[in-house]
């Protein structure tokens, strides 16, 4: 579905169009550190949460895994995503930190 032989700016472009072609929700990078692999990312209009009452707690377990896996799958190295903010805690988007796991540094 992907093409994942691009540099990172392209490969990201590609992801944002699928997304939103499959309505999954509309992804945007707030921070990349290449150096160190981080990724701050939000995904709006997310297919999962979105709409949903404040419940006080983050609920995109769907997200944090998919995310984990297609940067994993991109770079080769385990991505581990944590959702920071949520629809769900009273946030108008889903927030996610994403980083490389410790032990494949």
């Amino acid at each position: 579905m992907l093409n994942m032989d691009q540099p990172l700016d392209q490969f990201v472009s590609e992801l944002q169009a699928k997304l939103q072609e499959l309505k999954i929700g509309v992804l945007r990078i707030e921070e990349i550190d290449e150096e160190n692999g981080k990724i701050v990312l939000t995904v709006a209009e997310d297919a999962d949460c979105s709409g949903l009452p404040v419940l006080g707690e983050t609920v995109c377990n769907y997200d944090e895994g998919f995310i984990s896996g297609i940067l994993s799958c991109y770079s080769g190295k385990n991505y581990t995503a944590v959702e920071i903010d949520c629809w769900a805690t009273g946030d108008r988007v889903c927030r996610f930190n994403a980083e490389i796991e410790e032990n494949d540094q």
